[in-house]
């Protein structure tokens, strides 16, 4: 017999910290409200994983859409929708399963933000393959996005803080912004700078990238020193004159 295995076995589990949200958006007060709203009148049959599927096929339709729109601008008029109903099952999953008291603090965790991961690159992997972006400016927007999210999920391991939303700017807030950048970019797909004529969506994406790798920088000076406090460098051992 595996004494290791029954030492473990025999170890009591130590209870699961899930970490503590911070979302401090514009809209979190309201959009607060209205998913507890929601929560009670959603049909019993229907749970969590229901909502983040949901969520997931929205987005890839996002992603879709702006593919499609490089034959048909016309597909990024659903892009609004399409982002409203991702903003529904996404937001809404883990609040109906508070509500229903039928939490799972690591599986919601992790699948939620494995979807999301895999939402992000579709989005971003259809803006690539339209005719409105540039893929470098599109792969560049992804690579960032994972950084940011990366410092997040560190953040929430570390200091037991999980950070969605920064400088009053979060998840419902970037979604707004990019619908109506859709809308924006059916009817003017370009943009003029000192003469030169861009993409908007090039311009918009550069400056988001910019905008969330400042972010990042500010995120884990931040946590880093949050963290040296919390811990700081305990002296050599035998020296007693430091």
């Amino acid at each position: 017999m595996d004494v290791h295995a029954v030492s473990s076995a025999s170890r009591p589990a130590v209870p699961f910290r899930d970490a503590t949200r911070h979302i401090t958006g514009v809209l979190a007060p309201l959009e607060r409200r209205t998913l507890l709203w929601l929560a009670v009148r959603i049909p019993r049959g229907v749970h969590s994983d229901h909502l983040t599927l949901l969520a997931l096929a929205a987005m890839i339709g996002v992603g879709a859409a702006f593919w499609i729109s490089s034959a048909h601008p016309l597909a990024l008029t659903a892009v609004p929708a399409l982002l409203a109903v991702n903003w529904f099952g996404d937001s809404l999953d883990g609040t109906l399963a508070r509500v229903r008291k039928q939490s799972r603090p690591r599986y919601g965790f992790y699948v939620d933000h494995v979807v999301d991961l895999i939402g992000t690159a579709a989005l971003f992997g259809g803006m690539a393959l339209s005719a409105h972006m540039t893929p470098i400016v599109a792969l560049l927007l992804l690579a960032v996005y994972v950084l940011l999210a990366a410092e997040s999920f560190l953040a929430a391991y570390s200091l037991g803080t999980f950070t969605l939303s920064y400088f009053k700017i979060g998840p419902t807030e970037l979604r707004i912004l990019l619908a109506l950048g859709a809308l924006a970019m059916w009817r003017h797909p370009t943009t003029m700078i000192a003469g030169r004529e861009y993409w908007l969506f090039d311009v918009a994406g550069v400056i988001a990238a910019a905008g969330m790798t400042a972010t990042f920088l500010f995120a884990a000076a931040k946590n880093t020193r949050a963290l040296a406090l919390a811990e700081p460098r305990p002296h050599a051992s035998g020296d007693a004159t430091k």
